[in-house]
């Protein structure tokens, strides 16, 4: 970026030769869209958002105060337009979303504090330094106050400003704004993809068991539904991991929690939630003489649709999900009945990397998600010793408790 102040003459409202008042804005604006543009061409989006903020300061700092007039921009963009044929990107809509840009992470802008007080001189003149305000956000670093050290810096850069416009029209607060730049960031998402993040509201549901729910049930309400109906942990404190012992084979330990789980089903249903009802476990499926055998199976009235529970006693491994897609593939051919919805897949596993399971299930075309569970071992001796045992569990589940 160049190093050299440009002086303005500072515009008036009602003047009447907008031409003479707003020459000089316009090279300099000029200027700064064809360095940014020779940098994005190398790739460096890093500094293209610089200069949409540095551009966006200005115009804040000219227009918040009335310096200039109410068509100002108008006739700011239609000028360049001019003087740079086929340029896209700087209509009077986007130079406003980059005053947006601005003023959304003025946070960002370490003298915005003193910001109008600088670039007001003793002669009433208005002095712009683009290098300065670009180096202001490229070195974010040193802006950024304490407390926003969550910030996130280095996906900050990786997201395009159309895409910053987008999350500064929808999310109010920077929490939100965390999150839609973090998976934009790390998904590649399109606009239309990020827009229906938003307009599902998916920073509301990080709470929630890592889905494809959305993508894979064309009912909208049945498919929030199904995101409502998991939570993306269990406690299962009837299973004792010491009583399964030091086994060498991991599926020999799955079939000991699943044992656990139907010795103690009624409790395992209210874990998960209503309207759950048992069909069968290790329940037998053959396609083409190939059987196979789904570790729980359950009907869900409530979704009116199956349910294929994967029991995994370790960590998430992306085979899982492709071993659920083939259950769910038999279990829709073969015994899902014509009034119900598609079944849905759930791995229940030990532990799992929330962010890369969003990642990687988005391509499988059956509804699945990823779970995890803890057992009785998992949690703090404190809260062990306040839980009922299993007589006293027991006795609570029955039907004939007063409780």
């Amino acid at each position: 970026m160049g190093t050299k102040k440009t002086i303005l003459p500072t515009p008036l409202a009602n003047s009447t030769n907008e031409t003479y008042i707003y020459h000089d804005a316009v090279q300099t604006i000029k200027q700064a869209i064809l360095e940014g543009q020779y940098e994005a061409a190398k790739g460096v989006n890093r500094i293209q958002l610089a200069v949409y903020f540095a551009i966006g300061k200005y115009i804040s700092l000219h227009t918040r105060k009335d310096k200039w007039g109410t068509h100002a921009l108008e006739f700011i963009s239609a000028q360049l337009r001019r003087e740079l044929p086929g340029l896209r990107g700087f209509s009077e809509t986007q130079l406003r979303e980059m005053r947006l840009f601005y003023e959304g992470w003025i946070m960002l802008d370490a003298n915005s504090s003193v910001a109008t007080d600088e670039l007001q001189n003793a002669d009433n003149e208005c002095v712009l330094d683009l290098s300065v305000a670009t180096d202001e956000l490229i070195d974010v670093h040193h802006a950024i106050t304490i407390s926003d050290l969550d910030f996130p810096l280095e996906e900050f850069f990786k997201v395009p400003f159309t895409h910053h416009s987008r999350i500064l029209a929808n999310a109010k607060d920077s929490q939100t704004r965390y999150y839609y730049i973090h998976r934009v960031a790390e998904e590649h998402l399109s606009i239309s993809q990020l827009k229906q993040l938003m307009k599902d509201e998916a920073h509301k549901h990080q709470g929630d068991m890592p889905n494809n729910f959305v993508k894979t049930i064309s009912d909208t309400r049945s498919a929030r539904k199904a995101v409502m109906m998991f939570k993306d942990e269990y406690l299962l404190n009837f299973i004792n991991v010491e009583e399964i012992g030091e086994r060498e084979q991991i599926d020999v330990d799955e079939r000991v929690i699943e044992q656990k789980i139907i010795g103690n089903i009624k409790n395992f249903i209210l874990t998960f939630g209503s309207d759950f009802a048992f069909i069968g476990n290790q329940y037998h499926l053959e396609a083409y003489g190939v059987e196979q055998f789904p570790d729980l199976l359950f009907f869900n009235r409530e979704l009116n649709a199956l349910v294929v529970i994967e029991l995994k006693y370790g960590d998430f491994k992306t085979s899982y999900l492709g071993q659920l897609m083939g259950y769910l593939r038999i279990i829709d051919d073969h015994v899902r009945k014509p009034h119900e919805n598609p079944t849905i897949g759930i791995v229940l596993c030990k532990s799992a990397n929330k962010e890369f399971v969003e990642y990687v299930i988005q391509d499988y075309n059956k509804p699945m998600g990823v779970a995890t569970y803890k057992t009785l071992d998992d949690m703090p001796e404190s809260i062990r010793k306040a839980l009922p045992n299993n007589e006293q569990l027991q006795q609570l589940l029955s039907p004939d408790s007063s409780l």
